[in-house]
């Protein structure tokens, strides 16, 4: 028993042994083959977007995926103005914990990964770029976009600039430049990274066919040490995309649709309040609303902004429950333009609004408003139907004859009434209700149309 034992023991040390020794040198990456041709197989997955939650769910989907159908590389192509640090730390954290290598390339030309793209990017075991990109600009700032006092500054940038150290550490490529791309917030060319001593990427490339070309037989350090040489020549490119639920959330988290979504979200509350049981505009508008909420979360919101924009929707709201003339949509509007300009406080492109989009958006709440506003004016302004007033001028027939002074019956409003009138009325003839009185009605003969009512001819 003993005897089996130590030869087990022996096993497992020289296993042990020569495992260390493999980790030591390179070794081939797992291929992943056709049945019929052996080639490697490459994933491919785009993020062009903001870095958040719903942006780290797809990039860890699509590791777990490489990692499960034994691919042999794993390429971002990265496009982004930047995101939130939580996100990019769970981003970063699947990339180091992938069993298959990943490369972030920033392309394709004019394209940036600024900010938490630019961690990403130093994180990635292979950092390319295609010419005319630039990375950089990690500077941090708080959830809501509004500047943070001294001290919580200080403490963000530094607690970033750890980080981005310990990433270019970790993966051979130039510290101080990552240092200051957050503390001074410095960005980069495609040149000016790879010219660095070290350098901050690791190579340029065109497009995907020249990356995969440049890559094929690099030895890439992982981040364990370990060190793996990429076959990537003739290799099957499989494009991994978000399903349709990632694509909606990323697609709420863009800004000119949380604004459409918080608007619509608040009138259609209104309208629900306004006039109970409608439910539609209810449930629409509290998911409107929800949705609009998980946008803010992501995108740097300026306070200012958003309080002019609420207050613009109050006003819109009060003019379709109050006779102002329109004054009070108007402030609304000017309102709502003034917060809209202010709403986003971030200086990347991609977070803009616009004018386009500022003004058809006041254009088409203008026109709810005037239409919802239309329809409540007309409602006041319309002839009672029901109880005394809806009696007032209503058309009857005489059932029984009516004499002077005398009581007789009517048909109105699909029911009979006793009726009296100061002249005679025979039965037969056509009425209108002059007068209410309890269960009585006061009528007079109903004068025919055209010239005999008149009594002469044109």
């Amino acid at each position: 028993m003993k005897v089996q034992r130590y030869r087990v023991a022996t096993r497992l040390l020289a296993i042990g042994v020569v495992l260390a020794w493999l980790g030591g040198a390179p070794v081939p990456a797992r291929q992943a083959r056709d049945a019929d041709g052996g080639r490697p197989l490459v994933h491919v997955a785009e993020v062009d977007a903001l870095i958040q939650p719903v942006s780290a769910a797809f990039i860890a989907q699509v590791l777990d995926a490489a990692d499960a159908a034994g691919a042999d590389l794993v390429v971002l192509v990265l496009r982004t103005p930047g995101g939130l640090v939580d996100s990019t730390r769970d981003i970063n954290s699947s990339i180091i914990e992938s069993r298959t290598p990943v490369v972030v390339w920033v392309g394709p030309s004019g394209a940036r990964a600024a900010s938490a793209g630019f961690l990403i990017t130093i994180a990635a075991d292979v950092a390319a770029m295609a010419p005319g990109t630039h990375i950089g600009a990690a500077h941090p700032v708080a959830g809501t976009g509004q500047p943070m006092d001294d001290t919580m500054a200080e403490k963000a940038a530094s607690d970033v600039a750890a980080y981005a150290r310990s990433l270019a550490s970790q993966r051979g490529r130039n510290v101080e430049l990552a240092e200051k791309a957050v503390t001074e917030s410095q960005s980069f060319t495609e040149e000016e990274a790879l010219r660095a001593t070290p350098p901050l990427i690791d190579l340029v490339a065109a497009d995907l066919d020249a990356l995969l070309e440049a890559l094929d037989g690099r030895v890439v350090t992982r981040w364990d040490g370990r060190t793996e040489v990429l076959h990537t020549a003739d290799a099957r490119v499989e494009e991994m995309e978000m399903n349709w639920r990632q694509r909606l959330l990323s697609a709420i988290a863009h800004p000119q649709i949380a604004v459409l979504l918080f608007s619509l979200g608040t009138l259609g509350l209104t309208i629900e309040l306004w006039n109970p049981g409608a439910i539609v505009p209810g449930v629409v508008g509290g998911l409107c609303l929800l949705l609009a909420f998980f946008a803010f979360q992501i995108i740097p919101i300026n306070a200012v902004g958003l309080l002019l924009v609420l207050f613009g929707l109050a006003l819109l709201v009060l003019e379709m429950v109050t006779a102002s003339f329109g004054l009070l949509a108007a402030g609304g509007l000017v309102s709502m333009v003034l917060g809209l300009v202010m709403l986003i406080d971030s200086p990347a492109p991609e977070l803009q609004l616009g004018w386009p989009f500022i003004l058809s958006t006041i254009a088409a709440l203008a026109l709810i408003v005037t239409f919802v506003t239309r329809l409540a004016v007309r409602a006041q302004l319309r002839r009672p139907v029901t109880g005394v007033a809806g009696m007032l001028d209503a058309s009857g027939e005489v059932l029984e004859a009516i004499a002077a002074g005398a009581t007789g019956r009517v048909a109105t409003h699909g029911e009979i009434w006793s009726a009296i009138a100061r002249q005679p009325i025979p039965q037969g003839a056509r009425v209108r209700v002059v007068e209410v009185d309890g269960m009585t009605l006061t009528v007079s003969p109903e004068l025919p149309a055209g010239p005999d009512a008149k009594g002469t001819q044109p």
